[in-house]
């Protein structure tokens, strides 16, 4: 496993990290096994959020929490735990958001859930259009003044809304925030055109998330075939997969596939690498139900696709490629 700075602090972060957003796990004996595996493999980030769960998370928000706990047990003082907080929890008009109310009941909640006196990243799970961004920045920074988590990041945000929070606590003298977490996959390079100058510019750590597209370039779909029994795209997603299984996913796909097969890799562990060949990653999240997906996953560490690699893969995913032929 590599480690870097996490962005412009000196905590050290694995390459990977862990997200516990479970899909198709409903077992959570084997679900405490996938940490554990992840853990034993080099992985020291895992990263969770007090709605996620096993399965369906609407029935059952929180057990992700509930089951890292049994993990930490083992292992606290070799890892770094970030939880997030926005997301709705219940009916009532106080239960979801960015108030100062909601963030100080649902940290106390989350380490209630994990057993521990603290986090290591308090992370704003999503933009609050409704509660003024200044009294959510305080309300964190008092989390941090209150050892109740060692440094705060935000989830969702756009590179304009990164600037205005950095802005408010460089004002007010807050702590500030460490990174920032969202998605980003060879089928959705959206942080390109101004969350990477932004990071450039400011040093925040990247956290990428859905590192394969939902799972779609995990290798088991391909174009012009039906997806896996009992797959993501078969179930859950089954309604999307027409859609998204187009043109420009089909040939990513297929220069997966060839470069690969040339490296040795599958074609998640190349997917993946690719991810982290850019300079502004500090670490991609890998959501895998299982210790064998982990295995498969850690895969994509200790290499790096080629320049030329990078740029076919960057052509074909734009669409260029298209063009160019």
């Amino acid at each position: 496993m590599d480690y870097v700075n996490f962005g412009h602090t000196g905590l050290k972060v694995s390459r990977l990290a862990y997200g516990l957003g479970f899909r198709g796990q409903s077992d959570a004996a084997e679900a405490e096994r996938a940490i554990e595996r992840a853990v034993e493999l080099g992985i020291n980030f895992i990263d969770c959020a007090n709605v996620y769960g096993l399965e369906d998370h609407r029935r059952n928000a929180g057990t992700s929490e509930q089951i890292l706990a049994r993990v930490l047990k083992r292992h606290r003082d070799d890892l770094v735990i970030s939880s997030k907080v926005f997301s709705r929890v219940g009916d009532g008009p106080n239960d979801a958001g960015l108030s100062r109310y909601h963030i100080m009941r649902e940290i106390d909640r989350t380490l209630s859930r994990l057993d521990t006196d603290h986090i290591d990243v308090y992370i704003l799970h999503s933009w609050d259009e409704s509660t003024p961004l200044e009294e959510t920045l305080r309300a964190i920074d008092d989390l941090v003044r209150a050892g109740k988590t060692r440094y705060v990041g935000v989830s969702n945000f756009q590179a304009w809304q990164v600037l205005k929070a950095q802005w408010i606590q460089d004002k007010n003298g807050l702590d500030p925030l460490v990174c920032i977490q969202n998605p980003y996959n060879l089928l959705n390079r959206d942080l390109e055109a101004e969350m990477w100058p932004a990071q450039r510019a400011q040093g925040f750590g990247v956290m990428t998330y859905s590192p394969l597209g939902v799972g779609l370039l995990s290798g088991v779909y391909a174009p012009g075939r039906e997806a896996p029994t009992g797959s993501l795209y078969a179930t859950v997603r089954a309604k999307h997969y027409a859609g998204e299984m187009d043109q420009r996913a089909g040939d990513t796909l297929a220069a997966l596939r060839e470069i690969a097969a040339t490296r040795g890799k599958t074609v998640a562990q190349t997917a993946l690498n690719w991810v982290l060949s850019h300079p502004e990653v500090s670490l991609a999240i890998t959501g895998g139900d299982t210790a064998e997906h982990m295995e498969e996953n850690v895969g994509a560490v200790g290499w790096t696709i080629s320049a030329e690699e990078r740029a076919r893969l960057d052509a074909v995913s734009s669409g260029a490629q298209r063009v160019l032929d």
